[in-house]
Parts: C-alpha cells; sequence; structure tokens
C-alpha cells in the first residue's frame, strides 16, 4: 500500500535539515567531492540519517527500521516526535518513501550516491518458531545434513538484523541448537563428514544467539557435548569451526558455576585443546576465547591450573605476550597468572628467560586490568623463599621492576595490586645492592629482543 506523506510527517520534516552527503568513488573522484543535500522527507527524525528502510507508525511519522526498533528495544513505547503510544508491531513497511529514495539515489549517481538496496522482510513471531523448530525436526530425527542447513539457516537470519536475532532468541533458537548438539555429539571429529560439518554450522549458529540460558548451557556442559566441543576444537576439518567451538566454550566457562567449570576442567584432552589454540592460533576471536576459558578454569581448580602448564601453557602465554595488542595482553596475563597458582606453573615460569621481563614490560601502558595481572603473576614468581625466586627477583631488578613499582604506587593503584606491589618493593629492596639495574626499555642483555 502506498503510504502518502501526512501532515505530521511534513511538520517533522521541517525540523530536520538537509543532510549533506559526500560522494563516494575513486581517489580521484574524492579529491573533487562535491556535497549532495539529502531532501528532508528522506532523513529518519530519530537517525538523522538517510534512511534505508522506511517505516510508517500509526502517528503519520516515517522512521528508518533500524533506529525506530533500537528507540523501541530500548524500553520507550511512544512515538519520538509526537509522543503517542507506539508498538513495534503498528510499524509498517513505507514502500513509497523507500522507492522514492532509491530513486533520488540513482538520479544522483553520478555524485557517487550508492543506491539504497530494497531492505529483506523482518522475521515474524511465525517464521522464528519455523526456523527453530525446523532445527529440532532435524535432530530428533537424525537428519544430519538438514539439521546443518536448518542451524545454518538460522544463523544466517539472526545475522540479518537485531531485530531478527532476538525474535529468533525468543523462540528458543540458544535451546534448539544445545539440545541439537548434544545429540549429535562424537568423541572425536575428523575428516569432512556430515556431522563434522553439521555441528560446525550448529556452533556457529549458537554463537549468534549469546547469552545463552540456563537450560542451552545445560545442554553443552553434559559430558557427551564437552566431549565434543574438545573433539571439534581439536579436530575439526573446518578453522571457522574450531573458532565457533572455542567462542562457545568460554561462553560456558565465564557464565558457569563452580561445579561446571569443575567439569569442564576434568573432560578428557580439554587443557591440551586450549593450550594447542594458543601455539597454533586459527583465528584472533578462537585464541582470545582460549585465554579467558584457561583463565577460568585455572583459577577453578588447580588441577587445571597444573594441567594446562603440564601443556606448554606458559612458554605459549609468554610468547604470545611478545607483540600482543591491549585485548590479547589482558586475556593472555590473567590465564598466565592463574597456571601461576599450580606449582609446574610456577616452576614453567621461573625456567623461561622471558617471563619477568614481559611481566615487567606489560606493568604499564596497557590497562588497569594488564597492570593487575601482570603484578600479581610477578608477585607470586618472587614470593618464595627458594633459589628461582631469588633468580626471578634479580632478573625482576636487572630489568627495572624496581622503578616501575614505585612508579605505580605513585600514580596511585588500590586494593590487592597495591597490597602485591607494596609486598614486592619489600621482596626487591633486599636484593638491589647486589644488582645493577638497568633502563625499563633496555632489554639487550636478553636472549630473545622484543
Amino acid at each position: 500500500m502506498v503510504l502518502p506523506m501526512s501532515r505530521a510527517t511534513r511538520a517533522a520534516s521541517r525540523l530536520v535539515p538537509e543532510i549533506p552527503l559526500l560522494r563516494r568513488g575513486s581517489k580521484q573522484s574524492a579529491a573533487a567531492a562535491e556535497e549532495v543535500a539529502v531532501p528532508a522527507h528522506f532523513v529518519c527524525p530519530i537517525s538523522l540519517d538517510l534512511m534505508r528502510d522506511p517505516v510508517t507508525a500509526p502517528t503519520g511519522i516515517t522512521y528508518d527500521r533500524e533506529s525506530v526498533e533500537g528507540w523501541l528495544a530500548r524500553g520507550n513505547a511512544r512515538c519520538p516526535v509526537t509522543g503517542r503510544p507506539l508498538r513495534l508491531a503498528d510499524l509498517v513497511p513505507n514502500h513509497a518513501t523507500r522507492r522514492m529514495i532509491q530513486d533520488w539515489c540513482v538520479a544522483n549517481r553520478a555524485s557517487g550516491v550508492e543506491r539504497v538496496p530494497t531492505p529483506k522482510v523482518p522475521l515474524g513471531d511465525a517464521d522464528a518458531d519455523e526456523a527453530v523448530a525446523a532445527v529440532s525436526c532435524a535432530a530428533r530425527r537424525g537428519d544430519v545434513a538438514a539439521c546443518g542447513a536448518a542451524a545454518a539457516r538460522a544463523r544466517a537470519l539472526g545475522k540479518e538484523s537485531d531485530r531478527n536475532r532476538r525474535c529468533l532468541a525468543a523462540a528458543g533458537a540458544a535451546r534448539a541448537l544445545a539440545a541439537a548438539f548434544g545429540l549429535f555429539a562424537v568423541e572425536r571429529v575428523e575428516g569432512a563428514g556430515a556431522v563434522s560439518a553439521a555441528l560446525g554450522d550448529i556452533l556457529a549458529a549458537m554463537t549468534v544467539f549469546f547469552p545463552l540460558d540456563d537450560e542451552a548451557r545445560r545442554c553443552i556442559a553434559s559430558p557427551a557435548s564437552l566431549k565434543s566441543l574438545v573433539s571439534v576444537m581439536s579436530h575439526g576439518a573446518e578453522l571457522a569451526a574450531r573458532a565457533s567451538a572455542a567462542v562457545v566454550l568460554r561462553e560456558l566457562a565465564s557464565s558457569a558455576d563452580g561445579h561446571t567449570l569443575d567439569a569442564v576442567a576434568r573432560t578428557p584432552g580439554m587443557c591440551d585443546a586450549l593450550v594447542h589454540l594458543v601455539q597454533h592460533p586459527v583465528s584472533t576471536p578462537a585464541t582470545k576465547a582460549a585465554l579467558v576459558t584457561a583463565y577460568y578454569l585455572a583459577y577453578a581448580s588447580d588441577r587445571a591450573a597444573a594441567r594446562l602448564a603440564e601443556y606448554g601453557a606458559v612458554p605459549a602465554l609468554v610468547e604470545l605476550l611478545v607483540d600482543a595488542d591491549k585485548g590479547t595482553s589482558e586475556k593472555a596475563l590473567a590465564a598466565l597468572d592463574g597456571v601461576l597458582c599450580a606449582d609446574a606453573g610456577l616452576a614453567a615460569a621461573r625456567a623461561h628467560a622471558l617471563a619477568v621481563p614481559v611481566l615487567v614490560k606489560k606493568m604499564f601502558r596497557v590497562s588497569d586490568m594488564a597492570t593487575e595481572f601482570a603484578v600479581s603473576a610477578l608477585w607470586r614468581l618472587c614470593r618464595a623463599g627458594d633459589a628461582g625466586a631469588n633468580a626471578c627477583r634479580a632478573e625482576a631488578l636487572r630489568v627495572g621492576a624496581f622503578q616501575k613499582l614505585l612508579l605505580l604506587l605513585q600514580v596511585g593503584c588500590g586494593g590487592v595490586t597495591k597490597e602485591r606491589a607494596s609486598e614486592l618493593l619489600k621482596m626487591l629492596n633486599g636484593s638491589r645492592g647486589s644488582v645493577e639495574c638497568i633502563e625499563t626499555v633496555d632489554f639487550k642483555g636478553l636472549k630473545r629482543p622484543f
């Protein structure tokens, strides 16, 4: 139905100035870019941007769908312009305005204006129920290929828009996917078989519908599902599937209780798979997910910390920290501090030539969180009275830890970090006379440069 622009819409449009739109294109075109004025009635009153999917409310005001749906999702229940009650179900696509916007874009193509694509029809409640039911029905039938295809379709629909994602989540998409994963869970996934591909599709779809609810987490935390997660991370044919498995595991670990974390830690091959993802990264999200999971496991269980150390977590984390960005540094320092709770972790760190210098280097200029974990890890290495701890203190002094700790206390830190920094200063003070300190940025004496 063609919806003419109402008097209220025209009145609202006069409140919005014409928006200049820069032409796009090649470098030569950009250099001579002209400003194209967007007609006021093509501009969303909320975002003040050109509307891409105009919808009209019963109040007569036309908005861009994404903007007005975001407005309603934030708890607003009234039209932003008129103040009258407004519901999501009341919005009607304004095809006439959308076609006029597209025609205007085509007419200004020479100025670099790109045509607004025809929007896809948003998912309705019945469509969401049907998409979720397709996953569940295929899983109950044992139809691996159909279940994988249904999961991939649910993922594609969820990624189209935030509204679709919310609609599918409300229909129980996460629970259906977790249950399907549990039904197809196998202890070893290798090759490019149908089961392997389906499990990858299910995990990829599950990542769209975070956070998982209690029922979905219980399905993923079952012994069979955990073994299958380890198998996908270790032997998955597709790198994307391995990354999705790591992300789902991180979601489980970060929202689980102690009992669930213990079950995760006791899963055969779990710690080995996490360390392997750090040593042989498949993607940045997968590496960060593995670090977060290792952090939670190490703090929840001394046995998990010891197993992580046994499989080479300490050298992997130290090597990663040398050139890591802020986000990766924070997560790697957190995981390293957790692994150092185990004696095996302490021994491995004290034997690594870069462990102390890296911790001292990361103590500043990353973030408050990184400082907290770096101080804590260095405190763990230096606090004992044995030869290993004494060697760590001497090394810390050589790379300027004393000066950095003094500066840290002067700048200000609180809580446990302040206490451990003060303790470290006391530990290091007794060895200052016998050790020649160097500048904190001078690492020429190290076996490996930064």
